[in-house]
């Protein structure tokens, strides 16, 4: 007699398909981390946190297909001197990056097994510190990811680093992690840009050592069919600075998440982001700062521009802890829907358990002001080009988040190629 068949659970599904990379240094916490995923099981749909965003695309056993998208723009910040590092369906191409030398700047890939590294001390650490809910996708990147970079700052580096991903593989499926370690008083700019992969999974942990600032760029784009989760998680000590800004404009699905550690007294976090979508496009901004020192400052500044049945998430909270006094948290997060069909669904959080506190969230929905459209046209300015004169102005303030004027005017330059193409 035949045994009956044996139901499996997603989670095991999607486990089945992957093989954990040995690293020597990195294995204990690939298992820790494997660890952490059988214990949550990867999310559904009953998930406080997921309640908002299917995440069905993103653990079935196999990546959908993902078409490829191609047109006659340059590559992004291509005029910026630049350290580039590319990554091809998330794989590292020698060939297409530069030489990994800076001065200041140590750089290894994980993909390189070693047995002693410096990255053992923090390879899943902050990512396993930062369960505040459940983080399912970030435990098995941490696990089963197959490549990424090392980079340990040690001073102030003399150019931005630029991760380039390239999609060449309609059913491409790549996990990254990077690691990032600013020691006390280094700096760091880092842009990200390119669509990865048909889908991606990728984790960042970032630790901010005391006087140290990092800065990042992100531009998420170009091939609409993709599907990609990232997350971050940071660790910021004394007067360190964290600022964090992406701009989206395309894609099927995508979910962005960040955890921000404050640890250490007079440390400020800004995280920010600015998304443009047309029909078929689900994003997903869910953050999650904490306060655990004195004095602390952080923002968290986003805005959605939403038509055609696009739908926006925001899920934010600030946690303020005990004896984190001082504490100035600012949280705002606004869409502007240009149709009835869209949708804008917002979660702001406040927890405080510190009195001497400034802290405020908000979050707004709306249209076009017709005043504002009205007088643009009643001055000769045809009705497509004054919407996008006003959409530009309504993610201004996300926008003005980054530091770098050169880089504001790039993404900015780029957002008007989109919503030129996009008209109508």
């Amino acid at each position: 007699m035949a045994e009956p068949a044996t139901k499996t659970t997603p989670t095991e599904d999607r486990l089945a398909t992957l093989t954990m990379p040995q690293n020597g240094w990195a294995d204990a916490a690939r298992k820790a981390a494997l660890a952490r995923v059988r214990d949550m099981g990867l999310p559904n749909r009953r998930d406080e946190y997921w309640k908002f965003t299917r995440p069905d695309t993103l653990v079935q056993a196999d990546a959908p297909q993902a078409a490829l998208f191609h047109n006659e723009e340059g590559p992004l910040f291509g005029e910026m001197d630049r350290l580039k590092i590319v990554f091809v369906d998330g794989v590292f191409d020698a060939d297409k990056s530069d030489d990994l030398t800076l001065a200041g700047v140590r750089i290894d890939r994980l993909a390189d097994s070693a047995d002693v590294h410096w990255a053992a001390d923090l390879y899943g650490t902050l990512e396993g510190n930062g369960h505040y809910v459940p983080r399912p996708l970030a435990a098995l990147n941490t696990a089963y990811a197959t490549d990424g970079v090392l980079i340990h700052v040690t001073g102030k580096a003399e150019k931005p680093i630029n991760f380039i991903y390239l999609h060449e593989n309609e059913t491409s499926d790549a996990i990254l992690h990077h690691v990032v370690k600013l020691d006390a008083g280094a700096e760091l700019t880092l842009l990200e840009t390119g669509p990865a992969a048909a889908r991606f999974n990728k984790c960042m942990e970032v630790d901010v050592a005391d006087t140290a600032a990092f800065h990042h760029v992100r531009a998420q784009g170009r091939d609409h069919e993709r599907r990609a989760v990232t997350h971050i998680f940071t660790r910021l000590e004394s007067e360190s600075v964290f600022k964090s800004f992406t701009l989206t404009v395309n894609g099927r699905l995508t979910r962005n998440e960040c955890v921000i550690d404050i640890t250490g007294d007079d440390a400020v976090a800004h995280v920010a982001g600015a998304c443009v979508g047309d029909g078929d496009f689900h994003h997903d901004d869910t953050v999650f700062v904490t306060h655990d020192a004195l004095r602390c400052e952080s923002r968290q500044v986003f805005k959605k521009v939403l038509r055609n049945g696009a739908v926006g998430v925001f899920q934010g909270k600030i946690l303020v802890k005990e004896g984190a006094q001082k504490t100035d948290g600012y949280q705002i997060s606004q869409s502007l829907l240009l149709d009835d069909d869209s949708q804008f669904l917002a979660k702001p959080e406040l927890e405080i358990y510190a009195d001497d506190v400034a802290c405020s969230h908000g979050s707004t929905s709306g249209a076009i002001d017709d005043e504002a459209l009205f007088y643009l046209r009643s001055r000769g300015v045809p009705a497509d080009i004054a919407t996008d004169l006003l959409t530009l102005a309504f993610l201004a303030e996300a926008v003005e988040e980054i530091e770098d004027e050169a880089l504001r005017d790039a993404l900015v330059e780029r957002l008007q190629g989109w919503l030129e193409r996009h008209r109508g």
